[in-house]
């Protein structure tokens, strides 16, 4: 059961919101100055005041700050040129705005920034997948062995990236 805040709890809250301080939050929420640091904290503690403030919080933060989609979606809006830009045209009779798309600088630009995000060729990329499947196909040898009961000390073990596990004892 949630319970209502008073109208002064609520000023407490908005003015914490603003300003991060509790004893400044509430002095001018009207409480007594010189209670105001002790009714801060303790307000802080209330649990319809905190659950208050951190859902206010959470809208603001919301409405300002923009997602990573919603970056993705600008980047990708101006690497097409759906993005406009308003240019100052000036000509010797007038002046006037135009919107414009961006200009191929900028389009690259954008268009790096969507690939940073999604690495489909990179050689990094590329050279840690193959390590990491290097040291799985170590593990599973290393496994393998342990369960068999053999124990291959004094032997060569080659891991092929291309094949698979070669014993190069097990030919000779």
């Amino acid at each position: 059961m949630t319970r209502k805040l008073t109208p002064k709890q609520q000023r407490f809250a908005d003015e914490y919101i603003k300003s991060g301080n509790a004893a400044n939050a509430a002095r001018k929420a009207g409480y007594s100055k010189r209670s105001a640091r002790s009714v801060g904290q303790e307000n802080l503690t209330k649990p319809d005041i905190k659950r208050y403030i951190d859902e206010r919080m959470a809208e603001i933060a919301s409405k300002r700050i923009m997602d990573a989609t919603e970056a993705v979606e600008l980047l990708t809006r101006i690497a097409r040129g759906e993005e406009k830009e308003t240019k100052v045209v000036a000509t010797q009779f007038s002046v006037s705005e135009v919107d414009v798309p961006a200009d191929l600088k900028t389009k690259i630009a954008a268009a790096r920034e969507i690939l940073k995000r999604y690495p489909g060729d990179d050689k990094l990329v590329k050279a840690q997948i193959r390590k990491a499947e290097a040291e799985a196909d170590i593990a599973e040898a290393k496994a393998k062995e342990a369960r068999s009961g053999e124990s291959n000390e004094g032997q060569t073990l080659i891991v092929d990236d291309v094949g698979g596990i070669e014993d190069e004892d097990a030919g000779s």
